[in-house]
């Protein structure tokens, strides 16, 4: 689907964010560890919604209320199941160290965005643990079969260079071993360490202890119970909000975003606050807010995105309109997303008269004096490329190929942005 996006020539008005998708995958999964919780306004968007599925496969009683989903966690064996994870990567990834908890065989499917996406250090580290695992081709992607073999625990060794879910899958399902467990983490560097940190809160408040031993080494203790959420309310999501802040960033706005705010649940695209914040846009926020009059004079300068790869699309698309050479650096793991993050973005970017330059590891962007309007901007399937469109279409005035992926993250997109002032051909 095509969305004709006109520029705009101010913004107004108050949203409600859209609810974290990474604490609320987090807390469906967790959730179905055991005990009992309660979900008070998750996400809705598709990620979530399979995650709290993956949960009901899990064994987990589901309950859908006015507040969220109460669930009653019954982590049991059964003989052959199907895990259908659509394209949610966290959602894959967290699920195959607990297969051997809930299932003797089992087919892990997946489509879309999710076909090709690589899995093969996580696969590779729960073979060397005694699972036996396998996934399609050289990435071990979708779909994956499992034909059993235990998640025997001990000293546990996984490539952290990648991805850091692969991480935070391992420690959601360490705590459920008979055995404690080192997990050490190997490779040349480690990506998107905020995530990890985002598991071990909400496993802090499901009762589950991790001990950091070292920025490389987590000790997890064996035989322990997960005692439930209770009353989990999951916060806004920066990396969404990033796309209407930067929105009123660039235009003439006086914008309002109501969520939750408090601050105190670690979020990695929290860092879109600082970057603004370095590129001269003044925002006022409390727990409950944050409130932009724009537009703002941007300065470019050098940002590392090794922790927060999902902000590159928006920051590339804000660099356009910078003073002076923007470089978005340590962004190597931003080619394995739901699109290469890199070579994607600068191809279109160059369609709208753009001086994009790539590198294995970066994107560097030189502001023009204007670029061209109504060019067609394909989103590659990749639901932040099409929002990060949609915002440079706000600007410029552009075509967004692919906006209905959009409801991977966030299906109320496109309404929120046209309470702003979003408008549409």
């Amino acid at each position: 689907m095509i969305l004709n996006v006109a520029s705009a020539s101010s913004l107004k008005g108050r949203i409600l964010l859209p609810a974290s998708k990474s604490y609320s995958i987090r807390a469906f999964i967790i959730a179905a560890c055991g005990g009992t919780s309660h979900l008070i306004h998750p996400s809705n968007c598709e990620d979530a919604l399979v995650a709290m599925k993956t949960a009901k496969s899990l064994g987990s009683k589901v309950q859908k209320n006015t507040e969220g989903y109460s669930i009653e966690a019954d982590l049991k064996i059964s003989s052959n199941k199907t895990f259908l994870v659509g394209e949610s990567g966290t959602s894959l990834r967290f699920l195959l160290p607990l297969l051997p908890m809930t299932t003797q065989k089992a087919i892990v499917k997946g489509h879309g965005t999710l076909v090709g996406r690589p899995n093969a250090h996580l696969c590779q580290t729960l073979r060397d643990c005694g699972m036996n695992l396998k996934g399609t081709g050289p990435k071990e992607s979708v779909p994956l079969v499992y034909q059993g073999g235990a998640f025997k625990g001990g000293t546990i060794e996984i490539d952290g260079s990648l991805s850091s879910q692969f991480i935070s899958a391992l420690l959601i399902a360490a705590p459920l071993l008979p055995v404690d467990s080192r997990i050490r983490i190997i490779g040349k560097e480690m990506v998107s360490v905020d995530y990890i940190v985002m598991t071990r809160q909400i496993l802090e408040k499901a009762g589950i202890a991790v001990k950091r031993v070292s920025d490389r080494e987590y000790w997890v203790k064996g035989h322990q119970t997960f005692k439930g959420l209770k009353n989990f309310k999951v916060p806004s999501d920066y990396g969404l909000a990033a796309f209407s802040m930067a929105a009123a960033s660039i235009l003439s706005s006086k914008v309002v975003l109501a969520g939750h705010l408090k601050g105190d649940l670690v979020q990695s695209d929290g860092h879109i606050l600082e970057f603004l914040t370095k590129m001269g846009v003044v925002f006022k926020k409390t727990n409950s807010a944050i409130a932009i009059e724009g537009p703002f004079a941007l300065k470019g300068g050098t940002f590392s995105l090794k922790n927060c790869p999902d902000l590159v699309p928006i920051m590339a698309v804000l660099a356009l309109f910078a003073k002076g050479q923007t470089k978005l650096v340590d962004i190597v793991h931003a080619r394995a997303k739901e699109s290469d993050r890199i070579s994607d973005v600068r191809s279109e970017l160059l369609k709208v008269g753009a001086d994009v330059k790539e590198t294995s590891n970066a994107l560097i962007i030189t502001p023009q004096s204007s670029y061209k309007t109504g060019q067609l901007l394909d989103s590659h399937h990749d639901h932040r490329l099409a929002m990060a469109w949609t915002v440079l279409g706000m600007k410029i005035g552009c075509r967004v190929e692919g906006i209905e992926s959009c409801r991977k993250s966030y299906p109320d997109f496109v309404k929120d942005m046209k309470i702003l002032g979003l408008s549409t051909r």
